[in-house]
Parts: C-alpha cells; sequence; structure tokens
C-alpha cells in the first residue's frame, strides 16, 4: 500500500512538473563564442521560445575543447529542462571519433529537435581556372598532390567533406587547417588558398559580392541561397551528401513531458514565416523535427563522420 502511494505520488508530481515548466529562465548552453552561426541560430530559437513559452531563455556561451566543455556542462546538469545544449554535429558525431571524451553522445543527453540544417559550397577563388565541378576535378587530377585546399581546421567538417569528395573523386589535394571558417574564407577571398569546402552561410555573402566562385553544394537538392549552382550529386556523383546541423538536447532523464513540450513548441514556432526568414538570413534551413527523427540522424552521422575519421587519420587540433 506504502509502495503505491509513493507510486501515485511520483506520478503527480512528474505531470505537475510539466505542466508548470518552463516556470523560470532557462538556459541554452552554447559550445562556440559569441557572435558565430550556431550562437545565432541559439539567440534566434531562445527569442521564440521566450516569445512562445512566456518565460525567458538566455543563451550562455561556453567555448573550448571543440564543444566538449559545454557538453560536458550539459550532461553532468540537473535533468529538470532548464539546462539544454545547443547541440552541433561535429560536438556530437566527430569529436567522439577523435578522442576520448568525457560525455557519451547517445547515453548522457535526451535529444528534443534538431532546430537546422546547414550544407557546404565548393567554394574557390576567383583567380581558380575552373568554372564548375567538372573543370574542377580535371585540373585537381592532372596536378596531384599540388592543389592545396583550406579547412576550418583538422577534423572539422570542412576538412572531412573536402577528404571524402577527394575519395569519390579519386582526387590527392594538400590540406592546409585553419583556426576555424573566417579566416578560411578570407584566404580564399583574398587567393592565397584556392579552394574551401565553406558552409552556406560563410559562402553566401562572399559569393554575392563576387569575391568567391561557388561550383558545387552539397546537400540532397539545390540551395535557396544558391539556386543556380548544381549540387555535388547531381554534377556527376549520385548520392553524395554532407551537412551539418544544430539541435536541441537535455540531460538524460530529463522528464518526458518536458522534452514534449518542448518538440510541440518548436514545431509551431518552425512553421512560421517570422522564425524561418530570419534563419534564412544567416544561411541555414529549419527542421525542427521530433526526438525519434533526431535519434536516427545521429545514429548514422556517428556511422559516416566515425568511417570519415578513420579515413583520413584526422585528430583534434
Amino acid at each position: 500500500m506504502r509502495t503505491l502511494f509513493f507510486f501515485i505520488l511520483l506520478c503527480f508530481h512528474s505531470l505537475s512538473f510539466g505542466q508548470s515548466w518552463p516556470n523560470r529562465p532557462v538556459k541554452i548552453i552554447v559550445p562556440f563564442s559569441a557572435g558565430g552561426n550556431t550562437d545565432s541560430i541559439a539567440r534566434i530559437t531562445a527569442d521564440e521560445l521566450t516569445k512562445s513559452l512566456g518565460q525567458t531563455f538566455i543563451v550562455e556561451n561556453k567555448p573550448g575543447a571543440n564543444g566538449a566543455i559545454a557538453a560536458n556542462f550539459v550532461a553532468k546538469a540537473p535533468a529538470d529542462g532548464y539546462t539544454l545544449l545547443l547541440a552541433v554535429l561535429p560536438q556530437m558525431a566527430v569529436l567522439p571519433a577523435m578522442t576520448k571524451t568525457a560525455y557519451d553522445p547517445v547515453k548522457d543527453f535526451s535529444l528534443i529537435s534538431i532546430i537546422a540544417s546547414n550544407e557546404f559550397a565548393l567554394t574557390v577563388a576567383n583567380n581558380f581556372p575552373a568554372k564548375n565541378l567538372k573543370e574542377f576535378v580535371t585540373y585537381v587530377d592532372s596536378k596531384p598532390n599540388d592543389v592545396p585546399y583550406a579547412s576550418a581546421g583538422s577534423g572539422s567538417l570542412s576538412h572531412l567533406t573536402t577528404e571524402l569528395f577527394n575519395f569519390r573523386a579519386k582526387l590527392k589535394m594538400v590540406h592546409v587547417p585553419y583556426k576555424g571558417g573566417a579566416p578560411a574564407i578570407a584566404d580564399v577571398m583574398g587567393e592565397q588558398v584556392p579552394m574551401y569546402f565553406a558552409n552556406l552561410a560563410e559562402a553566401s555573402q562572399p559569393f554575392k559580392s563576387g569575391k568567391v566562385k561557388v561550383l558545387a553544394t552539397s546537400g540532397l537538392k539545390r540551395s535557396a541561397l544558391f539556386p543556380q549552382v548544381p549540387t555535388i550529386a547531381e554534377s556527376g556523383y549520385p548520392g553524395f551528401h554532407t551537412s551539418t546541423w544544430n539541435g536541441l538536447a537535455a540531460p538524460a532523464g530529463t522528464p518526458a513531458d518536458v522534452i514534449e513540450k518542448m518538440v510541440k513548441t518548436l514545431k509551431v514556432i518552425g512553421q512560421t514565416s517570422d522564425f524561418n526568414s530570419r534563419m534564412q538570413n544567416i544561411g541555414v534551413e529549419v527542421i525542427c523535427n521530433t526526438p525519434e527523427e533526431f535519434n536516427q540522424v545521429l545514429k548514422q552521422d556517428l556511422i559516416k563522420w566515425s568511417d570519415a575519421v578513420k579515413m583520413t587519420g584526422a585528430s583534434v587540433n
């Protein structure tokens, strides 16, 4: 009888907790410094959640260790729905393949929703002698181990995407790792390095202003930012696809009704024109999917990017 009483009390507490959440400010922990694309996604999402749920969502930046500091912090936080992680693909699927992390991307988090995704643009300097992907491949193939390419760092998705394409096209290039995407795209604009697989947000403005050429994009379909640019898949490499994503995750064990409330709210937010417009302005596509779909994506990416890390021998910067 006493056991039954405590079980009923626990169920009542869980129900009332979910109904009252959030009754104080919620933190969204971002693994990178303020000002970047991931930070912008977090702040736009926080604004919309604040308006929708009537409680303040605060963005807190905890950069360092390629995102591991933020992930560790959230994994160890109370599972009460008041500390969330702006989870990114490199932190969740690439870093654990390159080094031992204190967090398990599957066991230590309750995945909520992928907010947005961002694909990559094969970006070349204006003085590079290629107008399309076919010409790019022909030129690089004629100069094995001679043409350099930039990346945002060893093990970054720009590095791994380039190597996956090189493997597919049977090319040999020279890797030049930078400390982030900003200096990489700057040197392509300055014609200091010929090529960089930039994310769409990084490539958009330089492309519009005529400072770089974009030969192909890595999505399953053409990007709204580059409608005239073909995908790699339609340019002779069917099935080729890479992208990154930004999603919300909570510590494992967060009440299911809190997760459900977040998912339902994000689904509504994701269908508004204002939210979509703000996200499109920073070069990302709104997703706002379910925890089940998020888990499936993570499962596939853990396999895909682990294989890419092994193939390239990438290590932590």
